[in-house]
């Protein structure tokens, strides 16, 4: 029981965690600094904001298969869509992590695959934090409940609000990448304000999300 309550908080944390993260990376592209908080602040919170997510995910992942109540491997944590527990939703979770593993590993050896490189990497950590997202949505079993409706919707917020000043802020320069993002953030947003009603906040999502039968039972 431990361990369930354990992957439950540290996937809730890790979606913050993951929130701020890509936060503080817009910040840090918009040179947004302060006499009181210089650019260097920035960087470092942003860095340190971003490990703590890694090391997160890592503890949400372990605590989910030391739990043993849902047949989930460390396998189905890497490789997604082939677990038999909630296949699509546990597999978006996993393209997730597999994301965010790919932009850890091009920062540590940014100096050495060049800026480039990095920086088409790093592109990724807009890309890991809906699937987080909605696999958190689609997985979890504390939506219905109310709060991780209400921190999903709280994180949601704040990334579509700096995505969209990132984007004002970008505007004469036109980039067509910073109008893909903006438009697959409000995309996002009305996505799940069509899903969720239907889906996860829906009787009956347990099974229709794929749970074996086995477990519905107990």
């Amino acid at each position: 029981m431990l361990t369930w309550y354990l992957t439950r908080a540290a996937g809730a944390a890790a979606l913050v965690l993951l929130t701020g993260s890509v936060m503080l990376g817009i910040a840090d592209v918009q040179r947004w600094t302060t006499r009181s908080v210089p650019r260097f602040l920035v960087d470092g919170l942003h860095r340190t904001v971003s490990l703590l997510a890694v090391a997160m995910l890592a503890v949400h992942i372990l605590t989910t298969v030391i739990d043993g109540f849902a047949p989930i491997t460390l396998t189905d944590a890497v490789i997604p869509f082939g677990s038999a527990y909630r296949p699509v939703w546990l597999g978006l979770g996993a393209l997730a992590f597999d994301l965010l593993l790919a932009v850890t590993i091009t920062s540590v050896l940014r100096a050495r695959i060049g800026v480039r490189v990095w920086r088409a990497t790093h592109w990724a950590a807009y890309a890991c934090w809906p699937l987080a997202l909605v696999h958190g949505l689609g997985t979890g079993s504390d939506v219905q409940a109310g709060w991780m409706l209400w921190l999903s919707l709280a994180c949601t917020a704040g990334v579509t609000v700096a995505v969209l000043v990132r984007t004002a802020g970008a505007a004469k320069r036109g980039s067509g990448v910073l109008a893909a993002v903006t438009a697959g953030v409000l995309a996002l947003v009305i996505g799940l304000a069509v899903w969720l009603p239907g889906g996860p906040l829906a009787s009956g999502w347990a099974e229709k999300a794929g749970t074996p039968t086995s477990l519905l039972q107990k």
